[in-house]
């Protein structure tokens, strides 16, 4: 079996695979583990240049699990306190923190007794959406016929609201606007605005502020693909690295192996492609993806600053989110492909145990909506001088590694965007590209294209899917 990708969803197929006794080969272009969870350098330091922490870890224990090991013997976690810091536009903060009592006291202070029991019934919610979407949408095989169809499940999921717009449903329930920001800006994680993802997402909201935010204790978010890239070999499987996939080929009845850019042919009967799915189609024959013909919607991309520091800020959380005071512009600019005007920032100052660093994130236009050549020395102009007027000091002359949507797209993204397909309606659950090429068999796919979608926790659920399907079809 061969796998075309070594990024998350690639290993959590592979390793599957390979407890399971199959033979099994990854290929990767790159020099090393990881894909969109990869590094980066600029002079003596590195960077976490993909996700920047984990939640829901017991997706990422069962891969482990899988081969009968502990995730803590291979990659020990730490869980953030506080999960992140909200700054708003007037000083005022909320620390996220996991627990019940902790997170609802946060909310009393900043917000009074009476939001805080609104808040209280609204985490209620936020239980019970998870509750039916995990096993019904997010852990589950779209694929198969018996996932398509989920009335009392689909009809539990109006209920509670989830096809209402997500900034609606959260200001149903709470009232004070940082709260209601505090709980509905995770859509970007999912390429859309409050305004126009489903409440349903309200669930991204629930794995950070409910389920809590984890960090590997050594080695940053890269530990987590060295590591399986490790229990792979382990396992018995190769890696081959700078290895370079051209074609996936078949006969009429289905894969018979992946031919390599140096003309070497690796035979299977299976393959999974974990890589940027459009960005694929030229490995495909022509037959390959279903998903051909219908038009692919993108998500906004960002504008990325990996500073390297002299020191760590003081007192700094894990995580800090600068709220702007602008709101709904910010997103309507986005969204018609221009900057946002008063842009909330997600800045990044990691414990790895190497030299201190800071990464600032600015959500911004994909390749498709605007002409970064002229776009990227005013942003990053603005991004440093608003750090400046942050606290951070000034850090015009720190080493640093910038990455806008020309460098993503030179990262193998499409669009220039990290965070592949939007979540639209059209392109969610059983919408999303499927997981597999029904018409060729043998033929699979992983990773953020394919459902369940974006985030560590869906990548890798889509590499088990891969995984079980095979296992599903060779048995």
């Amino acid at each position: 079996m061969v796998i075309v990708g070594a990024g998350l969803g690639g290993l959590s197929a592979a390793v599957r695979l390979a407890a399971a006794g199959r033979e099994v080969v990854v290929v990767e272009a790159g020099r090393e583990p990881g894909g969109c969870c990869g590094t980066g350098r600029a002079g003596t330091y590195r960077f976490d240049v993909g996700p920047s922490v984990l939640t829901m870890p017991g997706v990422l224990a069962d891969v482990f699990g899988a081969a009968g090991e502990e995730l803590r013997d291979w990659v020990p976690l730490r869980r953030l306190d506080p999960s992140y810091r909200l700054i708003f536009h007037d000083g005022s903060r909320l620390d996220v923190r996991a627990g019940r009592e902790e997170m609802t006291e946060q909310v009393r202070a900043l917000c009074g007794p009476a939001e805080a029991a609104r808040y209280e019934r609204y985490r209620r919610l936020l239980d019970e959406l998870f509750a039916v979407e995990w096993p019904a949408f997010i852990d589950a095989d779209m694929t198969r016929l018996r996932a398509l169809a989920k009335p009392a499940a689909l009809l539990r999921l109006a209920a509670l609201g989830g096809f209402r717009r997500l900034d609606r449903l959260a200001a149903r329930h709470l009232t004070d606007p940082r709260l209601i920001r505090a709980h509905t800006f995770q859509s970007l994680y999912v390429g859309l605005s409050p305004q126009r993802a489903l409440g349903l997402y309200a669930v991204v909201a629930h794995m950070d502020t409910v389920g809590g935010v984890y960090f590997p204790s050594h080695g940053g978010m890269h530990a987590i693909p060295v590591a399986m890239a490790a229990l792979l070999e382990k396992l018995g499987a190769t890696l081959r690295y700078g290895v370079r996939a051209h074609r996936v080929e078949t006969d009429g009845d289905g894969v018979t192996g992946v031919l390599l850019e140096d003309g070497e042919r690796l035979p299977a009967a299976h393959v999974v492609v974990a890589c940027d799915r459009l960005a694929a189609r030229r490995l495909l024959p022509g037959r390959a993806d279903d998903w051909r013909l219908r038009r692919p919607r993108y998500s906004p991309s960002c504008l990325v600053l990996h500073l390297g520091l002299d020191h760590e800020p003081p007192g700094q959380a894990h995580h800090t989110v600068h709220f702007g005071q602008a709101w709904r512009e910010t997103f309507a600019a986005l969204s018609t492909g221009r900057p946002q005007p008063d842009p909330s920032l997600l800045i990044t100052c990691p414990d790895t145990g190497g030299p201190a660093t800071l990464s600032v994130l600015e959500p911004a236009p994909n390749l498709r909506a605007a002409d970064w050549t002229r776009l990227r020395p005013a942003l990053e102009s603005r991004l440093l001088t608003r750090l400046t007027d942050l606290g951070y000091g000034d850090l015009s002359g720190a080493p640093r590694l910038v990455l806008d949507p020309p460098a993503w797209a030179a990262r193998g993204h499409t669009a220039g965007t990290p965070f592949a397909l939007d979540h639209r309606f059209s392109q969610t659950g059983w919408l999303r590209p499927s997981g597999v090429a029904r018409r060729v068999p043998g033929l699979h796919f992983a990773g953020m294209f394919t459902a369940p979608g974006v985030g560590v926790p869906p990548v890798l659920i889509s590499g088990r899917l891969a995984a079980e399907r095979i296992l599903g079809e060779s048995s």
